[in-house]
């Protein structure tokens, strides 16, 4: 699987929607995510791809999108 689709599957899991997230669609503004969901969706990344993100990355234009969560997991090294 790759990571783009890891990443969208781990949305679905914390949103509870049954449709993936297009790459570039706003996680936001279409109802994924909010703020309170952006944490529970790092918990997960970070579970999922064995990484460790600081409190200090926790911005929502960070994981505005699964194109940019991919990005920023891609400069940890994953």
């Amino acid at each position: 699987m790759s990571n783009p689709d890891r990443i969208a599957k781990v949305i679905q899991n914390v949103s509870r929607q049954e449709v993936a997230p297009d790459p570039e669609e706003s996680l936001f503004d279409s109802g994924y995510l909010d703020s309170f969901a952006l944490t529970d969706m790092v918990t997960e990344l970070e579970k999922e791809f064995g990484v460790s993100i600081p409190d200090s990355d926790l911005s929502p234009r960070r994981f505005e999108t699964v194109a940019k969560i991919e990005a920023y997991l891609e400069s940890l090294g994953k």
